[in-house]
Parts: structure tokens; C-alpha cells; sequence
């Protein structure tokens, strides 16, 4: 299947670098470009992009009032930031708003390839970094609460899984760093979500940080 990609930033240079990526790329197809939020609502609204690649500092409609519009009308449009270390003011407005991820400008090709690919899957795509400042300051922000229930008790994989889950690598890396097969990784990961109720991987990691799992069962 062949994913339908709508950049939106306000930079031709790095629009134009972001259509060579994806064009080099045989299961991606930028279907159109944007300059500026209000062009990004008009062509989300007219193509229906799978993933939006979004910028978040653009004049006029910034990112964040991009990305609320364009789900507004079409929830299931996948919206995938494009930030950098300094954007932490935009960042969390805008997962507010409905972003599914968030990858540094900085990152590998191989990098944005695969979140374009995650987003597109329903995943939810982070720079390891910046899941990391994401979670260090929701587990924070929690630090004058009382103590969290204890994780219910893991296997060590499970264990294992959960602690390169909570540094927010991909099942890819996760599969590469265990030695596992990246099915076996997506298994443990889907049992991770069940037995912890996490809805999602991004509060899996939050848990991973904020609490203090049983010891692993062998």
C-alpha cells in the first residue's frame, strides 16, 4: 500500500529535501506541499494525505492550529511533526491538539522514513530524545503525588522490552538490540499494553519511567 504523504513548512529548502526523501522511497507519495498552515488545512482538505509532515513554527496558522483544524475535519489523517530541541512551547500544545508523533528535523533519513511509515500504521513516532523530554517532565510534574501502583509483575523479556520501549526506540531497534524478530517484539509489546492498561506506547513509556516494575519472573 502506498502511503499518501502532505508536507507542511514554511521552508522550500527543506520541503524540497523532504519530496526527494520520500520520492526515494517506492511505498511513499507526496501528493502535495504546503507553505503555510491555512495552504496545509486547504490541500489536507482536498487530498486527504495518509500522514501530514508538519512544522510547527510557521507565520499566520502556526503548526498547532494546523494540526487541530485538519483532524477537526478529518480525524483520521495521521499528523507527524517535524520539531526541534528548542520547540518544547509547540511541542506539547500540539500532541494536545492531535499529533501522533514527533521526530527532530535532525534525524536519519532512515529515520523519518520509518515514522512516516509508523505514523501511517496507527503507531505513534518519537525521536528518542524527545520522548525522553516528554516523559521526564510528565514523571515531574507527578512528583508530588502520591507513589503509583507498583507494574504488575513482568517475565524479564517483558521486562527488558518495556525499559527500550521507555527510551523510545522502535520495535525495529527493540527487535535488533534483543535479537528477536520484530513479530515477537510487536507480541510483547501488545501483552506490555494489555496487562499494564497502557492505551498507547507513548503512556507505556510513561509508566516505564514512572513506576517501579515487580521483579521479572524467569
Amino acid at each position: 500500500m502506498t502511503v499518501r504523504v502532505l508536507l507542511v513548512d514554511d521552508q522550500q529548502l527543506v520541503r524540497a529535501g523532504l519530496r526527494m526523501l520520500c520520492d526515494s522511497a517506492d511505498d511513499l507519495e507526496v501528493v502535495g506541499e504546503a507553505g503555510n498552515g491555512a495552504g496545509g488545512v486547504r490541500l489536507a482538505d482536498r487530498l486527504r494525505p495518509d500522514v501530514v509532515l508538519m512544522d510547527l513554527r510557521m507565520p499566520g496558522m502556526d503548526g498547532i492550529r494546523c494540526t487541530e483544524t485538519i483532524l477537526a475535519a478529518n480525524p483520521a489523517a495521521r499528523v507527524l511533526v517535524l520539531t526541534t530541541f528548542d520547540d518544547d512551547e509547540h511541542l506539547y500544545p500540539a500532541l494536545a491538539a492531535g499529533a501522533c508523533g514527533f521526530l527532530v528535523k535532525d534525524a536519519s533519513p532512515a529515520e523519518l522514513l520509518d515514522g512516516i511509515r509508523r505514523a501511517a500504521a496507527g503507531q505513534r513516532p518519537f525521536s528518542p530524545d524527545v520522548l525522553g523530554r516528554v516523559v521526564d517532565s510528565a514523571v515531574t510534574a507527578r512528583t508530588a503525588t502520591p507513589p503509583p501502583v507498583p507494574l504488575p509483575a513482568l517475565t524479564r523479556r517483558e521486562t527488558e522490552v518495556l525499559h527500550l520501549v521507555s527510551l523510545g526506540m522502535s520495535n525495529a531497534e527493540i527487535a535488533a538490540a534483543l535479537h528477536l524478530g520484530i513479530t515477537t517484539v510487536k507480541t510483547h509489546v501488545a501483552g506490555l499494553l494489555s496487562k499494564t492498561g497502557a492505551v498507547n506506547r507513548v503512556r507505556l513509556a510513561l509508566l516505564a519511567r514512572g513506576h517501579s516494575p515487580d521483579t521479572p519472573s524467569s
